[in-house]
């Protein structure tokens, strides 16, 4: 699929070690790539930090219209708008 002035979409995987790499994610947000972030050495480094870098992943999410979701336990996928994420409805019946 293409953009509308046929730009490639480009899917980026990096590694969040720190809570400074929101800056250059929010950057990547906004040039509409599709982000995969492992986060677990962040997770062991500062569990609260991660909490708070997450909380403000989905707030720069919200704002730009992207979409987010976790994958497993050690990555988060980041999309820009027009790419949703498929979630499941769980039934616990």
């Amino acid at each position: 699929m293409q953009n509308a002035d046929d730009s490639p979409t480009y899917l980026k995987a990096m590694t969040l070690r720190d809570p400074s790499d929101i800056h250059s994610i929010r950057e990547d947000v906004k040039k509409g790539m599709i982000l995969i972030l492992r986060v677990t050495p962040l997770a062991q480094k500062d569990v609260n930090q991660l909490r708070k870098t997450v909380e403000e992943l989905y707030s720069i999410t919200k704002t730009t219209g992207s979409d987010i979701a976790r994958l497993g336990e050690e990555r988060i996928i980041v999309t820009p708008p027009g790419v949703k994420i498929w979630k499941p409805d769980y039934d616990l019946k």
